[in-house]
Formats: structure tokens, sequence, C-alpha cells
């Protein structure tokens, strides 16, 4: 797509995540209403969609269970701002083999292999305007784990999602995601406006250097909306980066705890410094309403 800079930006905050990021910040929510709270949080400093994931209230670890979606979804509905849910949908694909000499039995303690119709149902059951789905397989991170998304699990959960009426958020950890996913909607299982999330620095997909960032940009076609963001320590550049590039952005505590060197940030204090950037930048922050305009999203 031409590079051309994005005078009209919304920001999305991933208030939470699934890594293991509880015990390095207190800032990090946990229970369903702490989520919630951070969720009004970012909306009230500017973000127009939240990106919720669930955890154990009592371990914080991550979670699947559909009455903490409920309980989520709920709270965020029933605040005082209004807000954009989006929902991730990329937890049920974790692989964790053995180890090198032994790969099988599987490790059951983090393997967590669920099917499509199970890794959605909290869509179905919460009907958010957006959900996320990780568009490809990749060793992700150390040791053993691989993060599963075979392509026929993709085109039953795109399938699904389409069918519920909620827009799929695509992401992209690297090129090749991007190649499927036009797959996806040349096969009509993506509807326009078709949604994608380039998801930067994360290991071992697609590094957040600047020429890394441009190819995948420049496989996005012109007619698809994009937002972006880099985990760590180039975290708070990025939004630079997704603007003069042409897209959105997207930060918050599931990428990136610091809001400065040394400095634990809140969800909000995030989104503020985003806002910083976009209008230091002579862009625009569009709200919820311009953005389910925009998508073509059913507010719910």
């Amino acid at each position: 797509m031409p590079l051309s800079m994005n005078r009209e930006v919304f920001i999305t905050c991933a208030v939470t995540g699934s890594g293991d990021t509880v015990s390095k910040s207190s800032h990090v929510p946990i229970t369903p209403k702490q989520i919630a709270e951070a969720a009004v949080e970012a909306a009230k400093a500017g973000a127009a969609i939240v990106h919720c994931h669930v955890r154990d209230p009592e371990t914080g670890a991550p979670a699947r269970r559909l009455d903490l979606y409920r309980e989520v979804t709920d709270r965020i509905r029933s605040a005082d701002i209004d807000i954009v849910l989006n929902l991730t949908a990329g937890m049920g694909g974790d692989l964790i083999f053995g180890n090198v000499e032994s790969p099988l039995p599987l490790n059951d303690k983090g393997t967590d292999m669920a099917g499509a119709t199970e890794r959605v149902a909290h869509v179905a059951e919460c009907r958010p305007e957006i959900c996320t789905l990780d568009c490809g397989t990749m060793n992700f991170s150390l040791g053993d784990y691989v993060m599963t998304n075979t392509p026929s699990m993709l085109r039953e959960m795109a399938r699904q999602m389409t069918a519920l009426g909620v827009r799929p958020e695509i992401e992209a950890f690297d090129t090749g995601h991007l190649w499927f996913a036009k797959q996806l909607v040349e096969e009509g299982l993506i509807e326009d406006p078709v949604l994608i999330q380039l998801c930067m620095g994360i290991p071992w997909g697609a590094p957040d250097d600047l020429n890394t960032f441009m190819a995948m940009v420049n496989n996005v076609p012109s007619n698809w909306t994009f937002s972006a963001f880099s985990i760590g320590r180039n975290a708070l550049a990025y939004p630079a980066a997704a603007i003069l590039a042409g897209g959105n952005v997207r930060v918050g505590l599931e990428d990136n705890l610091y809001v400065g060197k040394g400095q634990l940030a809140t969800n909000g204090q995030l989104v503020e410094k985003a806002v910083s950037v976009i209008e230091g930048m002579g862009a625009k922050i569009i709200g919820p309403a311009e953005v389910r305009e925009k998508l073509k999203l059913t507010k719910r």
C-alpha cells in the first residue's frame, strides 16, 4: 500500500493480555472488575477500542472461562463511557512439547488445545463488536511452546466469527500470516472492511525494525484498515511509526509495562502517551462512534 500518514487515528488499548506480567507490575488488571475498570480508564484517556483477555482471579494466570468474559463484558457495557469491545480469541492453541529428546508426550502443564467452536464460545456468548484471529502458527518466546493455528482451524474460526456478526481483527505476527489473511478474504470467510493488527517484535515473529515493519505494511492491501504495535523497549516509539505508515495505534499493559525508563505504567498513562504523540504529529483522534462507522460495527 502507498505510504501516507494517517490523519484520523483510533487507539486500541490492550489492557491485560495473557503473558506472565502479573508478577512484574501491580498495575496489570487480574479480576473482571479490575479489567473493566482498566478498560474504562483507557477509554477516558482517549482509547476508542479496548482489547481484553481474562485471567484467573485467584492466580492471575490466563483463562478462557465464559463466566469471566461475561462479567468483563457486562461491566464494560454498563460503564458511563462508550467503548468498542474487542475480545481475544487467541487462546486454546497452546502446544508445549516435552523436551528436545522426547517431544512426546506433550507437557500437560500449559498445553491447552481446543476446537474451533470452544475457542470462540465466549465470542458467541458475549457478542463483542470485534474479536481477534491470530492468523498463523509460530514459535512463541522460548522453550518448547508453539502457538498453533492451522489453516483449517483459522478457516472455521473465521467462518464462525463472521456468522456471529463479529468483526475479526486479524493478528499478523509475520508476512506469511498476511498472506493467509488475504486467502481468508478471497474465500469470503472475512468480509469487508478488513481489520488487521501488525504485531511487531514478538519472538519469534517479525522483528520491529523499520525495514521489516514497512515490509509488513507494504503487504497490507490499500483498502484494509490496520493498526500496529511493538512490545518492550520500542513500544513507546511505535505510535509514531504506525501513524506515519498510514495506520492506527495500539498500546497497553499487554504489550509494555513502562511509560518511561524504570517507570511502571497504568493503561491510562500509556493511552495518554499515545494521545500526545498523535496530536503532536498533527493528527486527529477518533472515538468509538467514528470507529463503528469506519469499520461497519454494530453497537451492542
